[in-house]
């Protein structure tokens, strides 16, 4: 159940041309990707899975809207309808990429273009991250924005890489017209000159929800999670009655 790196595609020679620099950073946007067909889990689309009483993407695009974006588009593709019915109401820019089939670079390339607003960079998250929570995410971009060197943060759990990356908006070009048979793997390895590795401290960035074992994982570490918040607020509690 590792996190899939996103595919990367990016030509060498755009990259030649990028001058770096760690404190240039000051917006960030996100793409949400959620145009996949859930094999692993077919019949059943991943993307409307329960979670707490909400369907997951719609729990991945709420976290990243609680943190300081500059804007969020969610790229559609298989189910496109009901994924989009599943954010109705959300401050979200919502584009369906017709070439979802030929893989994730593509869907990466659909939401760089949907891009309205200007940024510094851009997080590509995937949507069935659902372990997020937006202080693991703010941390990511305010490291970026510090970083210093490299121009592609990529958090990493206990030496393993993870998601959301954030690329410096300079690569969008290169991404826009790369090479989609580019993973990110290949392109890491490629250009580690260009890599900002950048270890954290909990292993929500590798988490998703691939098969149905990730799923009852998942239910039973957010059970997990609220039985403690529920102890430390009752000890909270507590403690005042006695002050």
């Amino acid at each position: 159940m590792a996190s899939r790196p996103f595919p990367f595609g990016a030509a060498r020679q755009d990259l030649s041309e990028t001058t770096l620099t760690g404190d240039s950073v000051t917006t960030i946007s996100a793409i949400l990707l959620a145009a996949g067909q859930s094999r692993r889990m077919a019949p059943v689309n991943k993307l409307a899975l329960d979670v707490q009483g909400v369907p997951l993407v719609l729990r991945t695009a709420r976290t990243l809207l609680s943190c300081p974006l500059e804007e969020v588009v969610v790229v559609v593709g298989h189910e496109a309808e009901r994924v989009r019915a599943m954010l109705d109401g959300l401050p979200v820019c919502v584009v369906y990429n017709e070439h979802y089939n030929q893989g994730r670079v593509t869907s990466i390339q659909a939401g760089l273009a949907a891009l309205a607003k200007p940024c510094d960079g851009f997080m590509v998250c995937l949507s069935d991250q659902a372990l997020l929570e937006p202080t693991d995410v703010s941390e990511l971009i305010s490291a970026f924005a510090q970083r210093s060197h490299g121009s592609v943060l990529v958090p990493q759990y206990q030496g393993r890489r993870g998601n959301p990356v954030i690329c410096d908006g300079q690569h969008r070009r290169a991404l826009l017209n790369g090479d989609s048979r580019l993973s990110c793997r290949q392109f890491i390895d490629q250009h580690p000159e260009l890599v900002y590795p950048f270890p954290v401290d909990r292993d929500h960035v590798l988490f998703d929800v691939d098969t149905p074992a990730d799923y009852e994982r998942l239910i039973g570490r957010l059970g997990q999670r609220d039985a403690r918040m529920d102890a430390e607020a009752a000890a909270c509690r507590a403690g005042g009655a006695m002050l």
